[in-house]
């Protein structure tokens, strides 16, 4: 099943696709989802009603606009671009997170995006 969704914030608004596994689920299942965003770098996160642990395939070296969820803050995370704990051009997360999908299309436009902006993630297909 392919679950999609929209994240918005402001002018900023893409669509993503969710993997199947057992944290991007949880997620799909806690939709709406509104929150205070946090920047770190070229990265956007924020708190979201989910607990998962760490997937067998966690990772910190992401890739541009792959979707995380970070367990040690119950956070959703998009990666944009270079973090401070990048030593290059690709993200890389304060520690793994779990891989929950990709952003559809440009993942740089939440360069628009500042701290305390508020997000918002909803549902909007599943697809066989």
């Amino acid at each position: 099943m392919n679950r999609r969704i929209r994240v918005t914030s402001g002018e900023v608004s893409v669509e993503a696709e969710l993997n199947d596994n057992p944290t991007a689920r949880a997620v799909w299942d806690a939709l709406p989802i509104e929150a205070r965003a946090m920047t770190w770098g070229d990265e956007v996160y924020f708190g979201i009603p989910v607990k998962a642990d760490l997937e067998p395939d966690a990772r910190a070296e992401m890739a541009v606009g792959e979707l995380g969820y970070w367990p040690p803050g119950n956070a959703f995370c998009i990666f944009f671009g270079p973090t401070p704990a990048s030593s290059g051009d690709a993200p890389v997360a304060a520690s793994p997170v779990n891989i929950l999908g990709c952003v559809i299309g440009d993942a740089t436009v939440f360069r628009a995006m500042r701290g305390g902006d508020t997000i918002r993630i909803e549902a909007l297909e599943m697809e066989a």
